[in-house]
């Protein structure tokens, strides 16, 4: 029987609609977080954990699905929120879980319930967003795959996962306490094991404390096939660390960075900032009677710990069989050069480039510098340091309850969209070392093209500037370029790359250089722009975007009851 054509399409749409219907779920998870002492490096320390797990479970789902996430406080002291790393949470900004931005923090002994639609496929992260609670141990990876019936524009034969991250020895109070005494102690760790040389320490009085012969920190050891292709899943969540990581006799082939497709690229050492994820595809091509190692070193500071370490286990020989050679130490610490290199190698793969507005219509330059508030050491971005409210943000501002209150709540003024470019000098440490604070915010206008200019420059130590992994909540961007020295609006501006530059979520800049990001304001909330290094942030490093928010529909009350929102709920 034929029908007429507009009967034929409709027919294909209510058939798209069912499918899209019956192909998207609902994926639910319970967690319990909670203290427990671990080992990862042989060293004793309170762990923080998810259903006793550190790092916590991976999250799978399929693009389309919606995520729930059950998660019960059990720190016994400690509040919580959990951020779900580049999932953007369209329609849902109080599902980002970043404390006093988008919601009041989960109490001890209390519950939230974070929901929300991972709207596409790739690798993301999570981790906790309160305090200074990631490097405890608070993180996890996030894999989404394609629906059904549609294929990557590479093939491979397994998906694994790895998870890069920094350990330290104090705990995340002490470490927020004494952080003008940084070094502390810290080792690698990959996906939650390393091993830190128990020999340097007195052990006598407690011969637990560092056991090298713990079952906690054997090295992790990734099982292949000779002959098959992986497609390894790196994330990192280092809260210092700028990490270079290989495989050893491997050449990775470069395929997504922060869940969006690549030009592919060989690499022998993967750079990776904190906030980044990345898929590489390995062959399994060496030797098989072999094992191999697969390390990871600390670049673009001085290395104070030794290389982390994980076996790349050919079956069918033992994981517990150790390679028969020495593992590599990494490249360079400070060749700037190359990671600029790398980092200007990415780009969106044909066939799946967005290119970007070919204009923006506002831009802010940020000097990113290390400053002084009343004596403390802080991070300021245009000589502010950043510090939040008692109020989150998107309460403070979608509560109608709570309008004609702002003043109480946050500055109303407007932060600074640049600094003097033309006399600052970024080779010396600031003429002015002192910083004032402040928690105003930038409101963007819905809809618009956002420029961002990060401007690195040196800290308060003389020949001293570090790499700065910038993340973005709620959005994507477009990475136009990369340069050394000072960025000129004028002239740097002119060589943007606008044909296929990748979209990602977080950036470095790296040391006396800078980086420009375009992207759209189109989602309706308040969202933080910060350094993704723990204590960085910590101490004022970030921004907060307000765009859309008339757009956002009725608060949960469950992100309430801090700050002036507790006195919503008063009897």
């Amino acid at each position: 029987m034929k029908y007429p054509l507009y009967v034929t399409l409709l027919l294909i749409l209510f058939g798209v609609i069912i499918s899209s219907i019956v192909e998207a779920k609902t994926v639910y998870y319970k967690w319990d977080v909670k203290y427990e002492f671990k080992s990862p490096d042989c060293f004793k320390k309170l762990t923080i954990t998810i259903n006793g797990m550190s790092p916590g479970p991976t999250i799978t789902a399929q693009q389309g699905d919606t995520v729930v996430v059950e998660v019960v406080n059990s720190l016994i002291t400690e509040n919580l929120t959990i951020h779900w790393h580049g999932i953007r949470q369209f329609g849902t900004p109080w599902a980002d879980g970043t404390a006093m931005v988008s919601q009041c923090p989960i109490v001890p002994g209390d519950k939230f319930v974070y929901t929300f639609i991972v709207d596409r496929a790739g690798t993301f992260l999570y981790h906790a967003h309160y305090g200074m609670q990631r490097e405890a141990g608070l993180n996890g990876m996030i894999v989404v795959s394609l629906p059904e019936g549609q294929s990557e524009p590479f093939t491979y034969d397994y998906d694994r996962s790895i998870l890069l991250t920094d350990w330290w020895h104090k705990s995340t109070l002490e470490a927020a306490t004494g952080l003008s005494s940084i070094p502390f102690v810290f080792s690698l760790l990959i996906q939650g094991r390393g091993r830190f040389d128990c020999s340097t320490l007195n052990t006598s009085a407690d011969p637990t404390t560092c056991n090298a012969s713990s079952p906690d920190c054997a090295p992790f050891a990734l099982t292949v096939v000779p002959g098959k292709t992986y497609r390894l899943r790196i994330g990192s969540l280092t809260a210092l660390s700028a990490l270079s990581f290989a495989i050893e006799g491997h050449t990775m082939t470069v395929v997504e960075a922060d869940s969006h497709y690549v030009e592919p690229f060989d690499v022998q050492n993967l750079f990776i900032y904190s906030g980044e994820t990345y898929s590489v595809l390995i062959k399994a091509n060496q030797n098989p009677s072999r094992n191999y190692w697969a390390t990871t070193n600390v670049v673009s500071r001085l290395p104070k710990t030794t290389t982390g370490l994980a076996i790349f286990n050919y079956y069918p020989n033992t994981p517990e069989q150790n390679p028969p050679t020495t593992p590599t130490t990494g490249p360079l610490w400070n060749d700037t050069a190359a990671r600029i290199a790398q980092s200007l190698a990415f780009k969106a793969r044909q066939g799946f480039t967005e290119p970007p507005p070919r204009t923006s219509d506002r831009l802010l330059m940020l000097l990113n510098t290390q400053n002084k508030v009343n004596g403390f050491l802080h991070w300021a971005i245009n000589n502010v340091t950043f510090s939040l409210p008692s109020t989150p943000y998107l309460v403070a501002l979608g509560e109608k309850r709570l309008k004609g209150k702002l003043k109480r709540v946050f500055d109303q003024g407007s932060p600074p969209e640049s600094y003097d470019f033309k006399n600052y000098n970024i080779n010396i440490p600031p003429a002015n070392p002192n910083a004032t604070a402040s928690n105003a915010i930038y409101r963007l206008k819905f809809e618009s093209t956002v420029d961002i200019v990060l401007q690195n420059a040196n800290s308060l130590n003389i020949n001293n500037s570090e790499t700065h992994p910038w993340h973005l909540h709620g959005h994507d961007f477009w990475v136009l370029g990369y340069g050394e020295g000072k960025f000129n609006p004028f002239s740097d501006s002119k060589k943007y790359n606008l044909v296929n530059p990748i979209l990602r979520n977080t950036v470095p800049i790296h040391p006396y250089g800078w980086t420009a990001i375009r992207f759209k304001a189109n989602n309706p909330g308040v969202w933080l722009f910060h350094c993704h290094i723990e204590s960085h942030f910590f101490m004022g490093m970030g921004i907060v975007f307000e765009e859309g928010i008339e757009r956002v529909g009725k608060l949960p009350d469950s992100i309430m009851g801090c700050g002036e929102s507790k006195r919503l709920f008063t009897p």
